[in-house]
């Protein structure tokens, strides 16, 4: 009465890694968005409509951020991509 182990629940790390990339890729939309509302609730207690040179400095900081987490969440899915065509069979 032999009986067969049950498959694993885990995934391989590589497949694992990929997905969590591409999920924390998926955030950066909303990630910005609260970032840059931020400012929104910035008040001094007056009624203004107007932007002072530190909101405009936080947005334009906020931005660069953003973009340099794309750019490094997308080297991470190239490199992973590249990795797994090299190695198909690698486990």
């Amino acid at each position: 009465m032999s009986r067969t182990p049950p498959p694993s629940v885990f995934l391989q790390r590589a497949s694992y890694r990929q997905r969590r990339i591409r999920d924390a890729a998926r955030f950066i939309p909303f990630l910005g968005v609260t970032l840059f509302a931020i400012p929104l609730a910035w008040t001094d207690g007056a009624a203004q409509d107007e932007i002072d040179s530190n909101a405009l400095l936080y947005v334009f900081g906020a931005w660069v951020i953003l973009i340099v987490l794309t750019a490094a969440l997308s080297g991470l899915m190239r490199d992973d991509a590249a990795q797994s065509i090299q190695d198909p069979l690698d486990e």
